[in-house]
């Protein structure tokens, strides 16, 4: 459908949840609504994802399932589904600068940062030019406020202190193609490059490419982070995913996990690294 964005998907998966709640509990819509003392349509509003259930209402449903034991967890996916999608536009209305920093304490209290990304290198690993080029970009695309850019670029490369002390850990898998998306010019390119080499030598850092070559056993898709096993944050045109949810911590888990074992590290890391230099170079 033209309008199922990841907010609505999210609202359609939690109201699948009840409608099956329901059907295993063998109660009908009208049933249901009974019990509840609701209007019938407020059953199939709710079940069809039109109409957004209170906690009240979903402590109402448990319980004419019979399904008390699961209020506590229905009760946090609802809130959940409520905060996981940021649009950028709602979340552009803080500023590039503030947006860039203002998860510093997650950054700084995560002990295991797992980065995949296939287009784009990530905050952590940009240099200054880098980040100003792809900041310009997006305030171009987004209608923000140019001469913000270099303040929130700044702000983007205050969470690379952490890296290399040993206080967080880091593992990034980059797509091969991630080196070839030419973002600012050959010069920024080749000073980002150089970047790339440096964190790879760092301590308590791990860097790994997926060569284009590289034979699939999964498909290239949007860049995540996992910060450490409580929260996934998966970027899109649109917006950003966020879920602390353990099923959707486990299957990111599983993803970066099949992801890093078509990665090469080390020395064929930066073998990959040279040759993309080389190609830059010669356009």
């Amino acid at each position: 459908m033209a309008d199922m964005t990841p907010s609505n998907a999210a609202k359609q998966a939690f109201a699948v949840r009840l409608r099956d709640l329901r059907l295993d509990a063998g109660l009908s819509g009208a049933a249901l609504a009974e019990h509840c003392g609701w209007g019938r349509s407020k059953v199939s509003k709710i079940e069809h994802g039109t109409q957004n259930p209170t906690d009240a209402d979903v402590r109402a449903w448990a319980s004419a399932c019979r399904a008390d034991d699961q209020v506590s967890n229905l009760i946090a996916a609802r809130r959940e589904v409520e905060q996981m999608w940021m649009e950028w536009r709602r979340d552009h209305r803080a500023g590039m600068k503030h947006i860039q920093i203002r998860n510093m304490p997650l950054y700084e209290r995560t002990k295991l940062l797992r980065v995949y990304e296939s287009v784009n290198f990530p905050g952590y690993l940009q240099t200054f030019g880098y980040a100003v080029a792809q900041g310009t970009l997006h305030a171009h695309q987004c209608g923000l406020p140019v001469e913000d850019v270099e303040q929130a670029a700044r702000n983007r490369l205050e969470r690379q202190r952490f890296l290399g002390t040993g206080t967080n850990s880091f593992i990034f898998v980059l797509e091969a193609a991630a080196l070839y998306t030419n973002v600012g010019g050959a010069e920024v390119m080749s000073e980002q490059l150089d970047r790339l080499l440096e964190v790879a030598a760092m301590p308590y850092v791990s860097v790994g490419i997926i060569p284009l070559t590289q034979p699939r056993s999964l498909f290239p898709g949007e860049g995540f982070y996992l910060f450490d096993d409580q929260l996934i944050v998966q970027e899109f045109w649109s917006g950003s995913l966020r879920s602390s949810r353990p099923e959707d911590i486990n299957y990111f888990l599983r993803t970066f996990d099949a992801l890093k074992d078509q990665a090469v590290f080390g020395a064929a890391a930066a073998g990959q690294i040279e040759t993309a230099r080389s190609r830059l170079q010669a356009i």
